[in-house]
């Protein structure tokens, strides 16, 4: 692996230093790295290797303080069942109680006579040395794609994707979750998420994630009146309530775009992707209000954001620029205080292969890591 560390540029006039930012490469030729902390401190990640149209999903470990990570170890059991293309649809990882991993992700190939495309699951097993069997928990909409996954401490696992609704065209599409009570092990048939309207954009991905009050929350892309590509925010446990709009866009297509989510002490912190500029904006979950969208410094033909937020309150949200459909691009990143004044930022800091994504992770010490 390559290591490069990036001090960062364009300081803001505020007292708060500019975060230590640890730019990282994958192992093996690995692409679209995922990665989240447990409450120890340690960093897991995931990410794929192997032919786009069907490859493989590793997933290794680091400890805290420690100065690399684990041996890559193979999270699917069927070899080839995982998918890289388009960089919407790649795998996605939760840590759950007891610093269990979940992982879930879009198959690469249909399954049955029905020829319906697989939503894979697989968790970490007991001893932690490799994956139980992948299970597949989406067995009724049809043209289902995206697909993310949040877990919680008291064994909540949910797994999302959208799905086409009673009737043709992405009008009637919705998000659809399977949920599980007992940590992965079973898991119910999946029901549409009763918060998401009808309306969900074909090809675009989404992100869940769970607020410190336990309440699982998901990003979407709406697709209504064939126009309205919305960055949409729902909440798929807790009390029932409308889908929050974070920021419209009017686009005839589909954008293939891709959300970040992760939490902030009580509230949440969102990236998303309107007109190929980054935005980023403070979920205030109690109140289901959010802050002014803010966006990142410098030109568009961004894609794909990732966040993090560490102790101190500052923000990383990083995404790639330059690249698109077959085509690869660069790494960029800006840090932002809790005020959101940008304390820190750099761009081409590395390369992104084709079908490549890049994910920053907050680590114990305040510092950050960004793969890529």
């Amino acid at each position: 692996m390559s290591v490069a560390t990036w001090v960062g540029l364009h300081r803001a006039p505020a007292a708060i230093a500019a975060p230590r930012v640890e730019l990282l490469s994958l192992p093996a030729g690995g692409i679209q790295p995922q990665p989240a902390t447990d409450a120890r401190g340690v960093v897991h990640v995931i990410f794929f290797t192997g032919p786009p149209a069907g490859g493989n999903l590793f997933y290794m470990r680091r400890q805290s303080g420690a100065d690399g990570f684990s041996t890559p170890i193979a999270v699917n059991s069927v070899g080839g069942s995982a998918l890289a293309t388009g960089s919407v649809r790649g795998g996605q990882l939760a840590v759950g109680g007891n610093g269990r991993v979940h992982v879930a992700w879009y198959g690469a190939n249909t399954l049955g006579t029905a020829k319906r495309r697989p939503i894979w699951y697989a968790r970490l097993a007991d001893d932690a040395t490799h994956f139980e069997e992948q299970v597949n928990v989406a067995t009724g909409p049809r043209e289902i794609d995206g697909v993310t996954v949040a877990a919680d401490r008291g064994g909540h696992v949910y797994v999302a994707w959208h799905g086409q609704g009673p009737e043709e065209g992405e009008a009637y599409r919705t998000v659809y979750v399977a949920r599980s009570a007992d940590d992965g092990q079973h898991f119910a048939p999946e029901e549409p998420a009763p918060q998401a309207s009808s309306g969900a954009c074909g090809c675009c991905g989404l992100r869940a994630a769970i607020d410190s009050s336990g309440t699982a929350h998901l990003l979407y892309r709406a697709a209504t009146a064939g126009v309205n590509r919305d960055a949409t925010w729902i909440t798929l446990s807790g009390a029932a309530s409308k889908p929050v709009v974070l920021q419209p866009w009017k686009l005839n297509a589909c954008p293939m775009s891709t959300f970040a989510l992760a939490p902030r002490g009580d509230d949440m912190v969102a990236a998303w992707e309107t007109e190929q500029q980054i935005y980023y904006a403070r979920l205030h979950t109690g109140a289901r209000t959010f802050s002014t969208p803010i966006a990142m410094d410098g030109p568009a033909g961004r894609k794909h954001p990732s966040v993090a937020t560490n102790a101190a309150g500052v923000t990383l949200v990083a995404w790639t620029e330059g690249t698109g459909w077959a085509r690869g691009g660069t790494l960029a990143w800006e840090a932002l205080d809790a005020d959101g004044h940008r304390v820190a930022s750099q761009s081409n800091a590395a390369p992104v292969p084709v079908w490549g994504l890049v994910a920053a992770v907050a680590r114990p010490d305040g510092s950050f890591l960004v793969l890529h």
